[in-house]
């Protein structure tokens, strides 16, 4: 039973009760003593007078004996013959015959496999410590881990930061612009004839610091320019066939050089035009302006905080309305404004930013030697992405040092705890050596109220195998409201059985 009222587990069948064991609870109104088998009727149930228990069986009743049978004994389990088939008599109660508990939930497959590992399952209980000395140097290292990480991390985070921001370095591209002159050939008995003609071929490479560097991938020398234009002498081969353009377009296939044939056996002025793809985009400025902040081509964000700088170093910024720049003469003539917000800064930049200028190159293409390649080299600057970039990113992809530290780190909590437990068990026979009589008393105190708490067991079994516990003043009050609470039961299935409502 889930309920029970103080009493004594000794007391006598007939008599008065004896003392209590357990005060009862204050506060409490005492329980409700029924005169006999006439329970309160259910509200709103119209039904005749409760049959006397034992003769006629009502709903919810046990069917009447017949003549000659004795009653058998009260079995408080619920069962005929006292106890179940299975339990010897006095013993105690199995699972299967105890009352249902409510069902813990079951959380073990929501919590991960591996408990997260802490920084405090690393440090030596204070017991240690004091036991060895030498135990100093270990927590040292700790404090000192403790540092080298926060200092790693902000190294990470730095990195992060710079690999937001374009990383470039400048370097030279050798650009090697070369022709070859075919000469005309008359027809013979095999082969056809042809006219002269000459070859132009414009290529190039970056003068590497390393050349024997296999794992480096190359670029392409188109990649370096957003478009070529390769423009011949007009008077030789007229304004619709003088022009010779490439432009990149999304789906541009890179190459490593450039080749243009033409006839012609009579040296050909040339320019070769020449525009660099800047990543992120660079612009011209106005030369008024670039005269003033000493800036000819740069990126947007460069430009800006070169005419920052210019601001603050001439102190234009207004002093009461700090949102405001009063222009000095020379930003007056540029930006035609007395004042102007910072707000209005890059709108009124965008007139004074122009594309930047092509490289230019003059060359003549000669037709001296026959099938003679003849070769000039020119060196221009240009900006590539800087290889230290690569570095960073690689060490902040890399794994390698991660499970390096971390296979380190569960060694440690792996040590720690085996410390730990080692220390448990030293506690444990220390106390048993102190006091063994002690110690046995509160161990078994511990292992009963474990074995208590793992077995789901409810009450006292001890005292509930006794048939005085049964024989208690709230044993008569149990048994009627357990008989009313099953007639009430039988009483509701079978009003649902009969579709009877209460109204």
């Amino acid at each position: 039973m889930a309920q029970r009222f103080p009493g004594t587990p000794n007391m006598p069948p007939t008599g008065s009760p004896g003392p209590q064991r357990y005060p009862p609870p204050s506060g409490v109104p005492p329980l409700r003593q029924y005169a006999g088998p006439n329970f309160p009727q259910r509200p709103g149930f119209q039904g005749g007078p409760q049959p006397p228990m034992g003769n006629n069986a009502g709903p919810g009743m046990m069917p009447p004996r017949p003549q000659g049978q004795q009653q058998p004994p009260y079995n408080p389990m619920g069962r005929p013959g006292g106890n179940p088939p299975s339990m010897p008599v006095g013993g105690k109660r199995p699972s299967d015959v105890r009352p249902p508990t409510v069902q813990k939930a079951d959380f073990s497959q929501h919590v991960p496999s591996k408990k997260k590992k802490k920084l405090a399952d690393k440090i030596l209980p204070q017991k240690v410590r004091d036991l060895v000395p030498e135990s100093q140097a270990y927590m040292d290292l700790l404090a000192f881990e403790r540092k080298l990480d926060s200092t790693i991390m902000r190294k990470r985070l730095d990195i992060q930061e710079a690999l937001k921001r374009p990383m470039k370095q400048k370097r030279k591209l050798r650009i090697f612009i070369s022709n070859t002159f075919y000469p005309a050939k008359e027809p013979g008995d095999n082969e056809e004839g042809s006219v002269a003609s000459w070859e132009l071929r414009v290529e190039g490479r970056l003068l590497e610091d390393s050349k024997n560097d296999p794992n480096k991938v190359k670029r392409k020398f188109s990649s370096f320019f957003k478009s070529l234009v390769i423009e011949l002498d007009k008077d030789l081969y007229g304004p619709d066939n003088h022009l010779v353009e490439w432009h990149r377009t999304p789906t541009t296939q890179e190459t490593d050089g450039f080749q243009v044939k033409r006839p012609g056996d009579k040296n050909v002025r040339c320019t070769i035009l020449l525009l660099l793809d800047y990543q992120p985009l660079q612009f011209k400025l106005d030369p008024r302006l670039a005269r003033l902040l000493g800036v000819h081509t740069q990126t947007r964000p460069v430009i800006i905080q070169a005419l920052w700088q210019y601001i603050k170093t001439h102190k234009l910024q207004d002093s009461h309305e700090r949102e405001f720049i009063n222009c000095d003469k020379y930003l007056e003539q540029i930006f035609t404004c007395q004042r102007m917000k910072f707000a209005e800064i890059p709108q009124r930049l965008n007139p004074l930013l122009h594309p930047p200028d092509p490289i230019v190159i003059n060359h003549i293409i000669s037709v001296e030697g026959a099938e003679q390649k003849q070769t000039a080299c020119y060196d221009i600057d240009v900006e590539v992405d800087d290889t230290l970039k690569t570095q960073m990113n690689n060490f902040l992809l890399s794994t390698t040092s991660q499970q390096e530290i971390q296979s380190l780190d569960n060694k440690i909590h792996e040590t720690v705890e085996s410390i730990n437990t080692l220390k448990t068990n030293r506690e444990f026979f220390l106390s048993f050596a102190k006091d063994p009589q002690q110690f046995i008393n509160k161990w078994l105190i511990s292992q009963t109220r474990d074995l208590k708490t793992m077995t789901d067991v409810v009450g006292n079994p001890e005292e509930e195998r006794r048939s005085e516990f049964f024989y208690q003043p709230w044993a008569q009050e149990a048994v009627c409201r357990y008989f009313y609470t099953k007639v009430q039961q039988k009483r509701a299935e079978l009003e649902q059985a009969l579709g009877i409502r209460n109204n």
